[in-house]
């Protein structure tokens, strides 16, 4: 059995910085892993090999054409991203609909496939795995949890997921408490972890805005049915909390929203919504339309979180958080807790997040206060307005304890590899 402790090992990261160049929480979701294992000197690299086809956000030239057909943009951005954090030379980007290979040459990346100890597959985005045996240990990060243990378990139309999985060797997951879970087994050894926050990077000193803030989507995918029960999205859980900021005030309430959403994929939230914000449903109206008519503030991410820096000056520059989580988190109870919420704690902002079981792996009553209710959600504001300085110490207290990346990582590497 060998040490992983003090050595150092090759280690590639996967990820999707390059798909989307606009979300920079996206970036830092991957990011901080290869960042992370290069402050623990370890020899990484950054793999992007996911087969999807990059998108225009704004339709191409005709509106209606939304595959990127040009990698320029992406590539521009993973560039910009990997130089600014020292990786400049350690990167590869496969562009799928011509493929073609960018960043490391061809005999260098075949080298480093050849010689790694470990790759890690972050929330499974490697199209083919099996591509990559020839490193000693393959590990697949489920940042899913719930949604990827029910799509394992159906019997149909997941079977290329199945096996995707079922390519790696070791397998993680950001549900803590999924053995306990109501999710399907797998078949897996499910071992637990969480994200990497590189905690230099996030600054609790910044000045904060009076308000309270989230970055999110209405709706991600399509929901699963799982033994005649539906888990689904967010929309279905805001819903029950769209009277807040009545209840708050003063306090205020932010949203990072696009008002794109999948008509096709959502719940009846957004007509419920629609009701309660004009007395009558209007299907036409969008979940930032209905929002902004509830009080809530609306803000475009494209434009206040956009990139890396803009991403992380929002977070910093926020009160503390305040989100629900996707409706298959709270049904499940697997313990998940969000990437994003942990950079919150990181820049030492309370979070007030909805409740998916993670008590049984993180502390909770300061620096995350946890709600099940529209009178717990109000109850858990007040309490953070009322005791700020304790509870954003406490938050910074919790990201140093349970989420620095060198903590995180080294447990992953001897998990992996042990």
């Amino acid at each position: 059995m060998m040490s992983t402790s003090t050595q150092s090992l090759r280690i590639i990261v996967t990820g999707l910085i390059a798909q989307h160049p606009s979300l920079g929480g996206v970036a830092w979701d991957y990011l901080q892993y290869p960042l992370g294992l290069h402050q623990l000197g370890h020899d990484v690299y950054y793999f992007e090999d996911s087969g999807e086809w990059p998108y225009n956000l704004d339709g191409g030239p005709t509106g209606q054409d939304w595959v990127a057909r040009d990698p320029a943009a992406n590539i521009q951005h993973l560039t910009r991203v990997m130089e600014q954090f020292g990786l400049g030379d350690r990167w590869a980007y496969r562009f799928p609909i011509k493929p073609r290979w960018y960043g490391l040459s061809h005999q260098k990346r075949r080298e480093v496939l050849r010689t790694a100890d470990l790759l890690i597959n972050v929330s499974g985005t490697l199209k083919r795995p099996t591509d990559y045996r020839s490193v000693r240990c393959l590990a697949y990060v489920d940042s899913d949890p719930v949604f990827t243990q029910i799509k394992l378990s159906l019997k149909h139309g997941q079977l290329k997921f199945r096996k995707r999985v079922d390519a790696h060797d070791v397998y993680f997951t950001f549900g803590e408490n999924l053995n306990a879970a109501m999710v399907p087994k797998t078949g897996h050894l499910w071992q637990p972890t969480r994200t990497p926050i590189v905690l230099d990077q996030w600054r609790p000193s910044t000045a904060h805005r009076d308000v309270f803030t989230t970055v999110m989507s209405w709706t991600s995918y399509r929901p699963l049915q799982y033994k005649g029960a539906r888990y689904g999205q967010k929309d279905g859980e805001f819903s029950r909390f769209v009277r807040l900021p009545s209840l708050v005030a003063p306090a205020k309430l932010e949203v990072a929203m696009s008002g794109l959403h999948h008509v096709r994929w959502q719940s009846t939230a957004l007509d419920a919504l629609s009701q309660v914000t004009n007395g009558e449903a209007q299907p036409s109206l969008n979940p930032v339309e209905a929002l902004a008519g509830l009080g809530w503030t609306v803000a475009d991410p494209a434009k206040v979180c956009g990139s890396l820096g803009d991403y992380r000056s929002y977070v910093e520059s926020s009160k503390g958080e305040w989100s629900v989580a996707k409706n298959g988190y709270v049904r499940g109870q697997s313990g998940w807790f969000s990437c994003r919420s942990a950079c919150y704690l990181a820049a030492g902002r309370p979070v007030v997040v909805q409740d998916t079981g993670f008590d049984v792996a993180l502390p909770v009553g300061e620096g995350i206060v946890p709600f099940s209710t529209l009178e717990e959600a109000v109850a858990g504001i007040r309490d953070v307005e009322d005791h700020y300085c304790r509870h954003a110490d406490a938050a910074r207290s919790i990201a140093s304890e349970y989420f620095d990346s060198k903590q995180v990582l080294t447990r992953l590497i001897e998990g992996a590899l042990n």
